[in-house]
């Protein structure tokens, strides 16, 4: 009797329930993003702003600086906060007092660091190339270029953005974070404050907010919309004692994807080698990543011979140009999202065949 009740009164409801719409077809995927790291710093000195201009021509989505606090708090673009390297500082008999030995995230070293300049110091400085003997080409620059700030290198990207009629996007990089911190010169606070003055606070900014390290990120995803990246390395741990093996987990990325939304992991990571150097099957940490909605940016790719794996080298020579394209196609192929390029032009010729 139950049964012959409740029958008629399932139709009733589904009659009166509300039909639900239709699923919209998926558009095609975006293409991936184009990431000019540290500008195009295969064909100029590396964050300069002539580097990130050689980028926006070549076709770069994103120009990405490496970003170091000044004793007076200002961000500004470098590698390292440690400048022997990248500026002509050891030239200036003026800055002699101010080499030191410091202990960076476990690693000790000495030189001239940028926490130790004033930003009206650091701009009498002149960049120069970080890897000359791969790099010969570049070291004709330098002397030329000075050292830019983050809010040079975002109105850099709007002016182009404004110019070229396409959206020119930062993806910045916090270098150190937990060092910064401790000795009370923080990065986000003041990469927050340049990021709100470019109107730039929410997920649909051209912004990118990336790290090697975690709890600053975790902290960051309460205090920004902006999209942030977890950087991985393919061994080891972050400063702040993440096991990067944990992280890239298929259990660790579903922890990854709570607070950003995406990584960036060393492009072995996806593509290892194997032992005749050559690449070998992809691993599944593409498809692991998509599977919580995290995108992937692989770094780095480089044209360089001595950076690309065997099969695609052009001979003997490490400074000569090997097939970079055929590298970058490879690994377009696992669907990532974006890459990071010292060759703007060598992803953009790669984006441009066929990979799938």
């Amino acid at each position: 009797m139950m049964r012959m009740i409740l029958a008629p009164l399932m139709v009733l409801l589904m009659a009166a329930a509300p039909l639900k719409p239709a699923p919209v077809p998926a558009g095609p995927p975006a293409p991936p993003i184009i990431i000019a790291h540290r500008g195009a710093s295969a064909e100029r000195p590396e964050h300069t702003l002539a580097a990130y201009e050689r980028a926006i021509e070549q076709g770069a989505d994103f120009i990405e600086p490496d970003l170091v606090p000044t004793k007076d708090h200002q961000l500004v673009a470098r590698h390292e906060n440690e400048i022997s390297g990248t500026t002509d500082v050891a030239n200036h008999p003026e800055f002699a007092a101010r080499k030191t030995t410091k202990t960076i995230d476990g690693e000790t070293m000495t030189g001239w660091f940028t926490e130790d300049f004033t930003l009206a110091e650091l701009k009498t400085l002149r960049a120069k190339e970080r890897l000359p003997q791969l790099r010969p080409a570049n070291a004709e620059f330098d002397g030329q270029f000075e050292i830019p700030t983050l809010a040079e290198i975002i109105a850099l990207a709007k002016s182009a953005s404004a110019r070229t009629g396409r959206t020119i996007g930062i993806y910045p990089e916090t270098k150190h974070p937990t060092y910064f911190r401790a000795i009370g010169l923080p990065l986000e606070p003041v990469l927050l404050r340049e990021l709100a003055a470019a109107g730039w606070t929410t997920r649909d900014a051209p912004v990118f907010i990336q790290s090697f390290e975690v709890d600053n990120l975790k902290a960051l995803k309460a205090q920004t919309g902006v999209r942030l990246i977890q950087l991985m390395g393919a061994t080891g741990k972050s400063a702040d004692g993440y096991d990067y093996a944990t992280l890239s987990s298929a259990e660790g990325l579903k922890t990854v994807a709570t607070y950003a939304a995406g990584i960036g992991p060393e492009r072995v990571m996806i593509i290892p080698r194997g032992p005749d150097g050559r690449l070998a099957q992809p691993t599944s940490l593409v498809r692991d990543a998509h599977a919580v909605g995290l995108e992937v940016h692989p770094w780095t790719f480089r044209p360089e011979n001595y950076f690309l794996p065997e099969g695609l080298k052009s001979g003997p020579d490490p400074r000569a140009a090997g097939d970079v394209d055929s590298e970058i196609r490879t690994y377009l192929a696992t669907g990532i999202d974006g890459l990071f390029s010292d060759s703007t032009a060598a992803a953009v010729k790669a984006l441009a065949q066929p990979h799938r």
